[in-house]
């Protein structure tokens, strides 16, 4: 056999190992939180909307969540304002929630949009005021058993997933930017994680994704962990053993499951078409998290 015929058949062999997961997931729903390196590096970025664009062309429905914290960081320098934070959320004064919008619902939001466009996909770009999609309420937390005041940084009250299942009905894939709003019509910056969790519970998502920058999740030797019960996860977090900004990431798909997606996974962004190889071969690019 020639090389050019091994190499045929190297590709044939590649479909026929996703055909069981194509046929497995034809019509469910996945929710994708985008961030890290996949989020910034061109290649990447156009290898996650190839996997998307790819994703709805085989009948698998996707809404991608998007964060986008360091360009607010940057664009707030650029503006004489230092980003403050607390225990990893940002302080967010009215003038900041200003540039958190600016930043996500613009700018960010319409380039994703863009990029799945260009890629053949039906993108269209939604913050949580869209459709009242995300009810918000004001996100309290306390240190040293003493109320801490985040200002405009919001918990989900409420997902009204009817804009989301009229867009699916259209074809269309909803990129969501993470701001809420509350009774008053404020608006409110929320963690992308907790968005995502929280939209794949109310739609009854199939499998919640969130991309990162590191290989999912390791153990105490730092040996890669493909499979994690969320129970085990949790011991890892008590241990500190995961520690960081992996632990929202973890309890993100805590809500996911506990709220009846069938399974979570942190998976490895810096690794090109990373979606497609964790969700159509057996070996995988992160960690999957199940019950």
């Amino acid at each position: 056999m020639s090389e050019s015929e091994k190499e045929l058949l190297e590709k044939a062999n590649t479909l026929i190992e996703a055909l069981p997961y194509i046929r497995k997931f034809y019509g469910k729903t996945f929710v994708i939180k985008y961030g890290g390196a996949a989020q910034k590096e061109p290649e990447l970025k156009n290898c996650f909307a190839q996997d998307i664009v790819l994703l709805n062309f085989i009948g698998i429905r996707t809404i991608v969540v998007h964060g986008g914290g360091p360009k607010i960081s940057e664009l707030m320098k650029r503006l004489g304002k230092e980003p403050q934070f607390i225990h990893g959320h940002r302080v967010t004064d009215k003038e900041t929630m200003e540039i958190v919008e600016m930043v996500l619902g613009g700018v960010i939001n319409k380039e994703i949009v863009q990029l799945i466009n260009a890629h053949g996909g039906k993108a269209i770009g939604l913050t949580g005021k869209d459709g009242n999609l995300l009810k918000t309420s004001k996100k309290n937390i306390k240190i040293n058993e003493k109320n801490v005041d985040l200002g405009y940084v919001g918990e989900i009250e409420h997902v009204s997933i009817d804009i989301l299942e009229s867009l699916h009905k259209d074809g269309f894939i909803p990129v969501i930017a993470p701001i809420g709003f509350d009774k008053q019509g404020n608006s409110y910056n929320i963690n992308a994680d907790t968005v995502a969790s929280s939209i794949a519970v109310a739609i009854g998502a199939e499998k919640l994704i969130l991309l990162t920058d590191v290989k999912g999740i390791s153990d105490n030797s730092g040996n890669h962990i493909p499979t994690l019960k969320i129970d085990e996860s949790l011991k890892l977090i008590e241990e500190k053993i995961i520690t960081g900004g992996m632990i929202p990431k973890v309890y993100a798909c805590l809500n996911a499951l506990t709220g009846g997606v069938k399974k979570a996974h942190i998976i490895d962004g810096r690794v090109p078409h990373s979606l497609l190889l964790e969700i159509f071969t057996k070996k995988g690019v992160g960690t999957e998290i199940i019950l």
